[in-house]
């Protein structure tokens, strides 16, 4: 699996957070495609509920990333408080 990652990240070198979300997703989407005739899809398709399903995966989705950047922020504070004790 790394080797996989590697040969990704050299041709796009994503950096951070979005590279780390992305790389996955890029690898998944192909996936997805050879389950397109779930019954439980169509269903969920027929009867509209499937952007309910949508819907909550995309809050999932919006509430790590909040998570994310609220811990990173947090991390950053503590690392400067850091460098100023070290440098006094």
């Amino acid at each position: 699996m790394k080797k996989i990652y590697r040969i990704f990240f050299a041709r796009f070198p994503f950096r951070g957070l979005g590279g780390v979300i992305l790389a996955p997703l890029i690898f998944l989407f192909p996936a997805g495609t050879a389950f397109a005739g779930v019954e439980m899809a169509d269903a969920l398709r027929a009867s509209g509920k499937i952007y309910v399903v949508v819907a909550v995966l995309c809050l999932i989705f919006a509430g790590l990333i909040f998570y994310l950047i609220r811990i990173d922020r947090k991390v950053s504070g503590i690392e400067k408080k850091l460098k100023e004790k070290e440098s006094s």
